[in-house]
């Protein structure tokens, strides 16, 4: 056939949109009809290959059927599929009691699904039909909705009796709905490949669930061991039927040895013995013989119809009252079907299709809803025996689904006088397997706190709750623990182990180190909007530095030097002023610094500041544990960021998922500040360029030496960016360098020269020595502000002190620092002797040093 193309139909999504629908990110489209990048038409043929793999993957038993191994598996199979037929039976009839339906329905729900499971279903293993926690679900919500008292009739106008067939037809019509709605709910998550959903409900949470829904169990069927009615309670006792509870109490002994025989001899056994059909068929021929319901008044099942009836179509005025319920039911028989799969699956060493198992009990549950069907699931102990007596594919579900059609259409009705007492023993008996769930309090107490909490907190909402709202709240409940989970995960700091790329927490790990100067910072968690802020402050908490209280005394300290500086323009513009007007006089020179054209004034630093320096200089975020991060969590990184540069800390992120790159980029959280350049594929790979990085920085700020000057230009290594210029008197203009005053530079005075000045940020200079200087003197080198200079030199030129340097301007020498020929004391180098004094001229600073 040729290639079929999307055609656009008024009112259809366009070619765009089907490319959308059927692209490999949407999930939603099987493999088959993926359309491959830039393409609008299917990438395979509408051909009878692609029809076929459709067909194969929605009806599985096509695929393994023409493969079936006849002479290996085909004995096993029957005579495992007349063992489950056998259990099928009884729990059929049992299950129906405990649904609040009449015992036919069971029997229903164990021949239509089993059968249609065939066609659908993966698992090889599993026993699907009558479920005890489905039944019970479902019998709470027939007893809420129509309960007997709805449907009492009066006898002879005084005694008050229950129409129990009007009661029982109501019912049958309501749950029929029920199923059909909790079919349509699976087959729609599983064509849309909701598989997942549950995920939500965690091995703890299911437990717990099914516990308590065994204690709704056991409480249901008290009424029918004591035989009073409707409901059993303590002041009911008294009227307790002595023949029905008698006939309850041998019937549970007797099963719960068998079964008990059965679990000790399983491996001598080649089949289990059928303890509970053994118990109905004897018990109901004891009924018959001795007419237990005339003569002690115990309570029988009744008429049993025999053949199959015609679909009925569901009664939809119900889908409003019953759709939360019927989610419930879905979600929670879904849940312990793929679990048992799984198990099986495992075992076997054979695949199930969590999405296909969805539809398989969907289309059980919706096409068996039509015939009078109630929910259904997997059951435990029905899938060990197919498993255990040889069972191997579904066929032998076949088998079983055969045997229950025998019953319904030829055996049924021989099962009228069954005492309803023996159906709740037999029920009772399998909630065994239940309570000793009981035992997972000790196993979570020593394992996991958490997950006995969720066990706990699930099982009291169910058994307060009911089902329905004590599933939901139990889910709510498990997804917070996850949320609290994540909100307080496990933080550390990550260290190097020697000769080793391997970074490990240095709290759990001796031989672990941190690299100097680096911290690695590693969260146990994801990163979203709940936890993200906490990842912060743990990071500043484990860096060891108050990074808020640090960034708030840069603030003032910024704030303070703002203010020195717009004083000392303003020293600076009066100072021009007066050299302008010649107040200076001629035997003034004037040093004026000045800033190369174009350049930028440093930025304060830290210890320009003098402010405390961290003691480190990077960080490196581990980002490996991170799945995905939101909004929030972007902006608080780049917070995180921003305010370690401003404590000169560089920040860089190592096993960034490429997922989580992607979503950081779509989050603008790249800029010029934080570039890609910052992130690097592993921990190590950070800490190696970190290294370099400091090592380059080592090697470029090496101290600076004495070196030539050309007199007031520009040095001749042309790395001057603040060149000294001299504005007036020749004598006064140094060709090898001059002093500042003593009340300037300290202890004498301070050499000073004409090659550029290296600025520190922050409104200090580091001069480099003059030629004939070995280091400057003490004062300004280390620690004058600008600002004070100014005005240190604006008190000098007010109060006419003078230079000490000796001789003329060719034989100037430092008055201190060390200088090779400087004046010796004694000679003119600490004070101007009065000869001198003449020929001194006096200085001043026109300028900042910035």
């Amino acid at each position: 056939m040729r290639g079929c193309r999307v055609g656009r139909v008024p009112g259809a999504p366009g070619c765009r949109d089907m490319a959308e629908l059927l692209s490999p990110r949407s999930g939603l489209a099987p493999p088959e009809l993926v359309l491959s990048p830039g393409s609008c038409s299917f990438p395979t043929r509408c051909s009878a290959s692609t029809a076929k793999s459709l067909l194969f993957r929605f009806l599985p038993f096509l695929h393994w059927l023409p493969r079936y191994p006849f002479k290996d598996w085909l004995l096993g199979d029957i005579a495992s599929g007349f063992s489950v037929g056998i259990m099928h039976l009884p729990q059929g009839l049992a299950y129906a009691l405990l649904a609040g339906l009449p015992p036919v329905t069971g029997l229903y729900s164990s021949f239509y699904p089993v059968f249609l499971y065939f066609f659908f279903g993966t698992s090889r293993h599993n026993s699907v039909g009558p479920f005890a926690v489905i039944s019970v679900m479902i019998g709470s919500l027939t007893d809420s909705l129509l309960p007997s008292e709805k449907f009492l009739e009066s006898v002879n106008g005084s005694n008050m009796t229950v129409n129990e067939a009007q009661r029982d037809a109501a019912r049958v019509e309501l749950v029929a709905t029920i199923t059909v709605l909790t079919g349509i709910f699976q087959v729609a998550l599983g064509l849309l490949q909701f598989g997942f959903v549950v995920t939500y409900l965690s091995d703890p949470l299911v437990r717990g669930y099914t516990t308590a829904a065994s204690v709704h169990v056991l409480i249901s069927q008290l009424k029918n061991v004591f035989g009073v009615s409707p409901v059993p309670s303590f002041c009911k006792l008294p009227e307790t039927n002595v023949g029905t509870l008698v006939t309850a109490i041998i019937a549970m002994v007797a099963i719960f040895i068998v079964k008990e025989l059965n679990h000790k001899l399983a491996s001598k056994l080649p089949m289990p013995i059928p303890i509970e059909l053994i118990t109905i068929i004897i018990s109901t021929g004891i009924s018959y013989g001795v007419n237990l319901n005339a003569k002690f008044g115990i309570s029988v099942v009744g008429n049993i119809p025999s053949g199959l009836k015609p679909p009925v179509a569901p009664n939809v005025s119900y889908f409003g009252q019953v759709v939360g319920n019927a989610f419930a039911i879905a979600v929670v028989g879904y849940a312990i079907c793929i679990s048992l799969g799984k198990i099986f699956a495992l075992k076997h060493g054979y695949k199930v299709d969590s999405n296909q198992e969805l539809i398989a009990l969907g289309l059980c549950n919706f096409l068996g809803g039509f015939f009078q069907c109630f929910a259904i699931s997997c059951s435990m102990s029905r899938s060990l025996v197919q498993e255990s007596t040889g069972g191997n594919s579904q066929v032998a579900g076949v088998i079983a689904s055969l045997v229950i059609l025998v019953t319904i259409l030829k055996v049924g009705e021989l099962f009228r006088d069954l005492p309803k007492a023996i159906l709740s023993a037999i029920i009772i008996i399998n909630l065994k397997g239940m309570f000793k769930q009981f035992n997972d309090l000790c196993m979570l107490w020593k394992s996991n706190r958490v997950d006995l909490v969720v066990w706990i907190v699930t099982f009291v909402a169910t058994l307060i709750l009911n089902l329905d709202i004590g599933l939901a709240a139990s889910v709510g409940f498990g997804l917070l623990t996850v949320i609290f989970r994540t909100q307080l995960p496990h933080y550390s700091i990550l260290g190097r182990i020697a000769d080793t790329d391997v970074y490990r927490d240095v709290a759990e790990y001796q031989t672990a180190q941190e690299v100097s100067g680096v911290k690695i910072f590693r969260s146990s968690s994801t990163l979203y909007f709940a936890n993200v802020e906490l990842y912060a402050e743990a990071l500043k908490k484990k860096s060891g530095i108050n990074v808020d209280r640090l960034i708030e005394k840069k603030k003032k300290a910024l704030k303070k030097l703002k203010k020195q500086q717009k004083k000392a323009e303003k020293e600076k513009a009066k100072w021009k002023k007066d050299t302008e007007d010649g107040h200076n006089g001629p035997d003034i020179a004037v040093i004026e610094l000045s800033g190369a054209e174009g350049s930028t004034p440093p930025k304060p630093t830290l210890r320009t500041l003098g402010l405390p320096q961290p003691g480190l200089h990077a960080i490196i975020l581990d980002f490996s544990p991170v799945s995905f991060v939101d909004t929030v969590s972007i902006k608080i990184l780049k917070n995180i960021f921003r305010d370690f540069h401003e404590i000169e800390v560089d920040v860089f992120v190592a096993g960034c998922p490429v997922p989580v790159l992607d979503q950081l980029e779509r989050g603008n959280f790249f800029s010029s500040a934080i570039t890609k350049h910052c992130f690097f594929p592993s921990v190590h790979d950070a800490v190696v360029h970190i290294s370099r990085e400091q090592r380059g920085a080592s090697v470029s700020t090496q101290p600076l030496r004495p070196h030539r000057c050309d007199g007031g230009r520009r040095s001749q290594d042309n790395s001057s960016s603040v060149p000294l210029r001299w504005t007036s008197a020749p004598e006064c203009s140094p060709a090898r360098g001059r002093c500042l005053p003593e009340e300037l530079g300290g202890q004498g005075g301070l050499c000073f020269g004409t090659n550029s000045a290296t600025p520190m940020p922050g409104g200090l200079v580091t001069p480099p020595a003059p030629p004939d200087c070995e280091s400057w003197g003490p004062a300004l080198a280390v620690s004058s502000p600008a600002t004070e200079l100014l005005r240190l030199s604006h008190q000098l030129s007010q109060q006419g002190a003078s230079c000490p340097c000796s001789g003329p301007a060719h034989q100037a020498r430092p008055a201190l620092g060390g200088g090779r020929g400087g004046p010796t004391p004694g000679q003119g180098g600490s004070a101007p002797s009065s000869e001198l004094a003449s020929r001194i001229k006096r200085c001043s600073i026109s300028q900042a040093l910035f």
